[in-house]
């Protein structure tokens, strides 16, 4: 299968995903209002990091190995049993965790104790949603594209017919504990799914700790860790500083255009994720290698660009669609934004091969130098040009992220993919 097909159905998958959270936060505002939307957000930032932490921040490395050892079945078991195993001792820890915080975390990120209840549902939950984590990651790393297009699609579906129910009955408490159970209900769809592909065997649910694989799962879980934690930490720390500088009124157009731009770029970014990873992971001929980056810039750069240029043509429309006329300030931080976006999604393809090739240090160190770059130009940017300087800031981070893929791949490949 090439790119476009993945593309093709990834892009069905993570249409279906876009749909159920949009449909997911309509529900909410109309039920709680903006305070409801922010209860809701602060949330899905804690379902996520734990989503992250609970499965041991293994997807990728499951990913890049299943890809690599599917035609030799003795690693690929060891390798399986150690992942399942990695996979829910982690989920045990943050779900102890969770259940002796509960009353604080939902003090702290709901604003109400009485919200406990919710965080320990979510606590014993981790152990699913570890599972389905596990599912996903193999079904990728067969690239079956298709199967997972297909589990995403049924799995919104039934999250989204879950939400209205439970929100219809117990309100705003209802939706989030729909956010919730619908995780669980992915592994309802994922594991029959799983069972009848041609390459499920029983001994892939068989769990048994192998030192290798452990070691080699443990470095992809420390990048998995940088790249989950950095980026939000990095955002808190630019929104404290828009708002002492500009006002939360600024931040909040700011925050739309970032959220227009994370929209549209999950497309790609998925598609990569879903089609890249473990075709690099798989590619040992670094002629090959060279090819496969060539093919990935030649498809996804010139449509991410059009991409962008499409949204900048409609942000008047696109900005009054998913927030209202008040955000109209916001159609003139689009440029810099998407200029920058182009730019993400050029470095994302090349820095798949620190992945894919399990280059942790290197990839650790990229994380935080240039997380900590990226706070440093805002300051910088905002200065010089205002709000709009945190666009600039963006799109110039990016760049440097860019030149060091670039060096990256010249180094490990002996060239430059045409």
């Amino acid at each position: 299968m090439n790119i476009l097909r993945a593309g093709a159905w990834s892009a069905i998958g993570t249409a279906a995903r876009l749909g159920a959270a949009l449909v997911l936060v309509k529900l909410v505002a109309w039920l709680a209002g903006p305070a409801g939307v922010g209860r809701l957000g602060q949330f899905m930032s804690l379902m996520s990091l734990l989503a992250v932490l609970a499965g041991g921040g293994i997807s990728a490395g499951i990913v890049k190995y299943v890809a690599e050892y599917r035609d030799d079945p003795e690693r690929l078991s060891r390798l399986l049993a150690s992942a399942l195993g990695y996979a829910m001792a982690a989920s045990c820890s943050m779900a102890c965790g969770a259940l002796l915080f509960a009353t604080p975390l939902a003090a702290w990120l709901l604003g109400d104790p009485a919200y406990a209840s919710l965080i320990r549902v979510l606590a014993v939950a981790q152990l699913g949603i570890a599972l389905v984590n596990y599912v996903l990651a193999v079904i990728n790393g067969f690239m079956d594209v298709r199967r997972l297009a297909l589990i995403q699609v049924m799995g919104s579906v039934l999250s989204v017919c879950l939400a209205l129910c439970l929100a219809r009955w117990f309100a705003l408490y209802g939706a989030l504990l729909a956010v919730v159970l619908g995780q669980l209900f992915w592994l309802l769809v994922g594991l029959p799914a799983w069972w009848r592909s041609p390459y499920f065997q029983r001994g892939m649910l068989r769990v048994r700790f192998d030192a290798e694989m452990t070691r080699r799962l443990a470095a992809f879980s420390l990048m998995s860790l940088s790249s989950a934690l950095l980026p939000p930490l990095v955002n808190i720390a630019v929104r404290d500083h828009l708002a002492g500088a500009f006002g939360w009124e600024q931040v909040g157009y700011w925050q739309a255009v970032a959220r227009v731009s994370d929209a549209y770029l999950l497309f790609f970014t998925t598609a990569i994720n879903i089609y890249y990873l473990p075709k690099l992971a798989s590619t040992r001929d670094r002629a090959a290698l060279a090819a496969e980056l060539q093919g990935a810039a030649r498809v996804l750069l010139p449509a991410v660009a059009v991409s962008a240029l499409a949204i900048y043509a409609a942000r008047g429309w696109v900005t009054w669609l998913l927030f209202s006329t008040d955000f109209a300030p916001a159609n003139d931080l689009y440029a810099p934004q998407l200029v920058g976006d182009v730019v993400k999604i050029a470095a994302f393809i090349l820095s798949y091969l620190m992945l894919a090739k399990a280059m942790t240090r290197l990839f650790v160190v990229a994380e935080c130098v240039f997380a900590a770059t990226y706070l440093g130009l805002v300051y910088l940017c905002t200065a010089r040009f205002g709000l709009p300087g945190a666009m600039v800031a963006f799109a110039v981070n990016y760049l440097g992220y860019l030149a060091f893929n670039l060096v990256v791949v010249r180094r490990y490949l002996g060239r430059l993919p045409a």
